[in-house]
């Protein structure tokens, strides 16, 4: 019942990681390509690619974008590269 359970979870975020990469891709497109119809073209095919040929890289994506956003201020508080703590 808890298998059956965490599965159709997996699957549902599975499903919101897609539509929010294809989003994102879909949005960046267009404003460099110039093109909507060009630009949902280069979606699907990176999108399709980056799930189905390569679903590792779906977590690296989902990583990437949480230290674009979250990261910087936290990465800043704790300054890991600042020379002040050897002084």
């Amino acid at each position: 019942m808890v298998l059956v359970l965490l599965e159709g979870i997996a699957d549902n975020v599975w499903i919101v990681l897609t539509l929010f990469l294809f989003v994102w891709i879909y949005s960046w497109a267009k404003d460099n390509l110039g093109s909507a119809k060009l630009a949902i073209l280069f979606a699907l095919i990176v999108v399709y690619l980056t799930f189905y040929s390569y679903p590792v890289l779906v977590w690296a994506l989902v990583i990437f974008f949480l230290l674009q956003t979250v990261g910087k201020e936290f990465l800043a508080q704790i300054n890991p590269f600042g020379g002040d703590q050897l002084r």
